[in-house]
C-alpha cells in the first residue's frame, strides 16, 4: 500500500479519521506504508512558547557497579575492559511526585538528536494531551559497535539481559536519585532505538513481555549482528522473522517500524544476512502474518536512521506505539 504520512498535527489526507482513545488524536491504522521525499521536520518538533517544559537529568554508570555487564572490547578477547555510559533521564513537567508513571526507554540514549527530538516532542504532545506523561530513560550503550563490542554484546544479542540490566541496575538509580516511580505494568512501558538500538527495543520486549508491550524501531537491525554465537539463534536477529515470530504464540507487543530505501546492505543479497531493507520488510511481513499490531514504514531515498525521516515521522510513531493508553 502506498499511503502519505504528515505530522500529527495534519494528519487528515489518506488516514483514516478514526476516534482513537487519546484525546486530540486519530487513530493510526496497522499495516504497511510508504512515505516519499521531501520530508519535513514535524511541528511538534519546535519549541513552543506557553508549553510546560519537562526537566533533563543526566548522570554517569561505571561498569565497576554492574553486576551484569562488565565491559568487552575487541582488542582484548576475554578481558574487562570498563566503560562509563551516560544516561539521561526527561521528567515531563506534569508529573506527580509519588506516582508511578509510564516510561519509554531509548537505546543510544546520549544521542544529541534524541535527547533534543525527544524532549520537544514529548513536550508537546504530553501538553496537548495527545501522549501519556511518560519519563524518558535515555541511556546510552557500554561502547564500541557491532561484534565484539560492548555496544553489540548489550544490543545485537538475543536474550533477556539487557532489559534485566534496565530494570535492576538503571531503574532503580533514577527511582533513587531523582525521585520518580516507573509503572510495573508492561502497557505502559515502551522501548525505541534505531538500528541495534531497535534490535534491542524489540528484543526487550520479545523476551520479557511481562515488562515491556510498545515498541518503536527505526532502521531495526533485524540482520546476523550477534556475537559471540548462539546456537539457538544461528543467524542472529535474522532469526527473528525467520522462525521466531512465524514459530511462536502471538506476544503482547504493539511495535512501529521503520526502514529506508537505501539502508544499510540494500544491494546484498539474502545470503549474506546483512540486507536491513530486506530484514525489515520481512519482519513485517511475519507480524501480518501472525496478526500483530504493527505499522511499517518505507521510506523512499532515505538512509539508514535517516534523521531527514526520524525529524518527520516521531510524533506519529510516539502515537501510534502508546494508542489505546489511558490520558489523564
Amino acid at each position: 500500500m502506498r499511503h502519505a504520512l504528515y505530522s500529527l498535527g495534519s494528519i487528515c489526507v489518506g488516514v483514516l479519521a478514526l476516534t482513537g482513545a487519546m484525546a486530540g488524536s486519530p487513530q493510526l491504522p496497522d499495516g504497511d506504508f510508504t512515505i516519499s521525499p521531501p520530508y519535513a521536520k514535524a511541528p511538534e518538533l519546535t519549541i513552543k512558547d506557553g508549553v510546560p517544559k519537562g526537566t533533563m537529568h543526566h548522570f554517569t554508570m561505571s561498569s565497576e557497579d554492574s553486576k551484569i555487564y562488565l565491559g568487552i572490547g575487541r582488542d582484548y578477547p576475554g578481558e574487562i575492559v570498563p566503560y562509563t555510559r551516560d544516561v539521561y533521564v526527561y521528567v515531563p513537567a506534569q508529573y506527580r511526585p509519588g506516582t508511578e508513571a509510564p516510561f519509554i526507554v531509548v537505546q543510544d540514549g546520549a544521542s544529541l538528536r534524541y535527547r533534543n527530538d525527544l524532549s520537544a516532542v514529548l513536550d508537546n504532545m504530553i501538553y496537548e494531551k495527545r501522549l501519556p506523561a511518560m519519563i524518558g530513560v535515555l541511556v546510552h550503550h557500554g561502547g564500541g559497535d557491532a561484534q565484539g563490542s560492548e555496544r553489540g554484546l548489550e544490543y545485537d544479542t538475543l536474550s533477556g539481559t539487557y532489559a534485566i540490566f534496565i530494570e535492576k541496575e538503571v531503574l532503580p538509580r533514577i527511582t533513587r536519585e531523582y525521585g520518580v516511580k516507573f509503572t510495573k505494568n508492561p502497557d505502559g512501558r515502551a522501548t525505541m532505538g534505531g538500528s541495534s538500538g531497535a534490535a534491542a527495543a524489540l528484543t526487550m520486549a520479545w523476551f520479557h513481555p511481562e515488562l515491556y508491550h510498545r515498541v518503536l524501531s527505526y532502521s531495526g537491525t533485524f540482520v546476523n549482528q550477534q556475537s559471540p554465537y548462539n546456537p539457538e539463534s544461528p543467524r542472529g536477529a535474522w532469526e527473528y522473522h525467520a522462525t521466531m515470530v512465524p514459530g511462536s504464540p502471538v506476544k503482547p507487543i504493539r511495535i512501529w517500524m521503520e526502514v529506508g530505501a537505501n539502508d544499510n546492505g540494500s544491494t546484498r543479497d539474502e545470503a549474506s544476512y546483512h540486507n536491513w531493507v530486506l530484514a525489515n520488510r520481512r519482519m513485517a511481513a511475519a507480524l501480518k502474518a501472525k496478526g500483530y499490531h504493527y505499522r511499517f514504514v518505507f521510506a523512499e531515498a532515505a538512509g539508514h536512521v535517516d534523521g531527514n525521516v526520524v525529524d518527520q515521522t516521531l510524533p506519529e510513531a510516539l502515537q501510534y506505539v502508546w494508542e489505546g493508553y489511558p490520558i489523564n
